[in-house]
């Protein structure tokens, strides 16, 4: 079962051969993902939302927030994660789909445009991995030594 429950929550162990780092370290190594390169924000995490770090990730085209919540866990060398995805579906917000767990999804706009030829083709205009936002999060935790261990339910 652990192997199973391993892979539904996207938990990710480092390599044996890693010496964890302490856990302010880890912290510091999470905030420094900060820049005008990634797609995303590292920041402390507030009462009400019971996480140490939350990574966060607005996509204005969509009209979605992705939240990945980080509670570090020093005694077992490993950071718990939950994520979590609001989508409003309506522009004055009066509705939308709330949902979390592990999980990655590309998001994708076309539009259809005419090609020399005159016909009309697909074209992709916009296109977000969410990816993008996890996996430089996941191999910061573990090239410091640490686990990546995805929640369902709480941290």
């Amino acid at each position: 079962m652990g192997r199973l429950r391993d892979k539904l929550t996207g938990t990710k162990y480092p390599v044996s051969d890693v010496a964890p780092l302490p856990t302010m370290e880890v912290r510091a190594v999470l905030l420094a993902l900060n820049g005008s390169d990634v797609p995303f924000a590292v920041r402390n995490g507030t009462p009400k939302e019971r996480a140490d770090l939350v990574a966060e990730c607005r996509i204005p085209e969509l009209r979605l927030t992705l939240k990945t919540r980080m509670r570090l866990v020093p005694a077992n060398h490993e950071v718990r994660t939950l994520d979590e995805q609001w989508e409003v579906s309506s522009p004055d917000h009066s509705g939308g789909r709330y949902s979390r767990g592990h999980g990655t999804a590309v998001y994708r706009q076309w539009t259809y445009e005419r090609g020399p030829d005159g016909r009309r083709h697909k074209v992709e205009t916009f296109r977000f991995d969410t990816r993008e936002m996890k996996n430089p999060l996941r191999n910061a935790v573990l090239d410091a030594g640490w686990t990546w261990r995805g929640v369902l339910l709480k941290l």
